[in-house]
């Protein structure tokens, strides 16, 4: 393997690709799971069939808790060598939790197939670390954000594909192919991003030195604290809208195709950042994000929309759900960018504490909240509306510090 940086012979395209396929590992592992959550729970849980978004969420609690090794491993040993065990990881438990016969084995199976996938995703992160900085950066990842749309668009439909042809057990094969053509694309594409002299040993002092460094700047912490809510709102809506759309709006065959329609629409977000990022900022694009998401929720909580009249019910809800999905195409990727941006030197340890502190507390605030379904879309909302207000005002305390910090902002 090189240990040299890459040189631009693989094309700015095909960089963005394969880190968008990484990425991507994520979301494919989450959305092709949603048309198959019916027919599992009731081949595995018939009597308890509400555990069955446990999937969703174990899934999530593997990926934080493997996204704060990954990046360690990655800053000790390279980018390259991580990716390829975490994929080895995430095909094994894939391979588990297509034999397997209970619930209970196919969610220890994916927790462990979050832990390998939190591998590609972390070292993703930090590969584009290694490469760009500042506005460039956040401008790189909103191209492959663009790109990582497109996961969610085609997955749910895939999903239900695969089942009418070879059962849900044939989503998990899905996922192991989808695995090997990242490992055999890096494999030959890209070289080591991290030569041995830009290493940092894996040490415990180390590690802990790095924590301290990354939650005592304040610009960082209130990132990390904003990106877990905006998490977490992702996270709730995953897990509760099949449901709405099933029980509530008995649209659960068309279910499908409305999210991918709605990812597909979303992801002009990402494109829209990548226009406006370098001109208006990280920060400011976030703010503003979620300070529309308040007013947008707000109003809509002020209306039960189950007791609306069809269609317009559910034509609120969809339109809902878009700028949710539209916001975070606005924020994930700049709050990352904020958190990064003063960590360049410990790229690795940054983005698996960035990613696992979001990640498992956002999972930990989803958890009870996907159980409060009741028939209605007000659990949901509310929520929503609580967490997008909280990120709002960090934000605006976010730009009092960097106001207080100049020249030294994050941005």
């Amino acid at each position: 393997m090189s240990s040299k940086p890459i040189d631009f012979r693989l094309s700015r395209v095909e960089f963005v690709a394969m880190i968008a396929m990484m990425f991507a590992t994520i979301a494919f592992s989450m959305d092709a799971m949603l048309p198959a959550l019916p027919v599992l729970a009731a081949e595995l849980s018939p009597e308890m069939a509400h555990r069955a978004p446990l999937i969703l969420t174990m899934f999530f609690f593997g990926m934080g808790a493997g996204t704060f090794i990954a990046g360690p491993l990655s800053d000790a040993y390279g980018r390259r060598k991580v990716v390829f065990i975490g994929i080895a990881i995430y095909i094994a438990a894939s391979a588990v939790a297509w034999a397997s016969s209970s619930l209970e084995v196919m969610l220890i199976a994916r927790v462990f197939q979050g832990l390998g996938a939190s591998g590609p995703r972390v070292v993703s992160a930090a590969i584009i670390r290694d490469l760009f900085k500042g506005r460039e950066m956040a401008r790189i990842i909103s191209f492959v954000m663009m790109v990582f749309t497109l996961v969610p668009v085609l997955a749910p439909a895939l999903g239900v594909l695969i089942i009418a042809v070879m059962g849900w057990r044939g989503i998990f094969l899905a996922f192991i192919l989808f695995a090997v053509i990242v490992a055999v694309w890096m494999a030959f594409r890209l070289p080591e991003t991290l030569p041995p002299e830009r290493r940092r040993p894996l040490k415990l002092k180390l590690m802990g030195a790095a924590v301290m460094e990354i939650f005592s700047h304040r610009t960082v912490r209130i990132s990390i604290f904003v990106q877990t809510l905006a998490m977490a709102m992702l996270i709730i809506t995953l897990m509760l809208v099949q449901p709405i759309y099933a029980q509530i709006y008995d649209r659960a065959d068309s279910f499908p195709f409305w999210f991918g329609g709605i990812a597909l629409a979303a992801g002009s977000a990402s494109i829209l950042n990548a226009m406006l990022v370098v001109r208006y900022g990280m920060q400011r694009l976030v703010t503003i994000t979620l300070g529309l998401q308040v007013l947008l929720s707000g109003t809509i909580l002020l209306f039960d929309l189950t007791a609306v009249a069809e269609p317009y019910g559910f034509a609120a809800f969809v339109i809902w759900q878009t700028c949710l999905f539209f916001q975070a195409g606005l924020t994930l990727g700049n709050l990352n960018a904020i958190a990064m941006e003063p960590m360049g030197h410990i790229a690795g340890m940054a983005a698996s504490v960035t990613g696992a502190f979001s990640t498992v507390i956002a999972a930990i605030i989803a958890a009870p909240i996907g159980t409060m379904f009741d028939g209605t879309t007000q659990p949901l909302i509310f929520s929503i509306l609580v967490m997008a207000a909280v990120g709002f005002l960090l934000m605006l305390y976010m730009a009092r510090v960097n106001a207080s910090m100049q020249p030294n902002a994050a941005e």
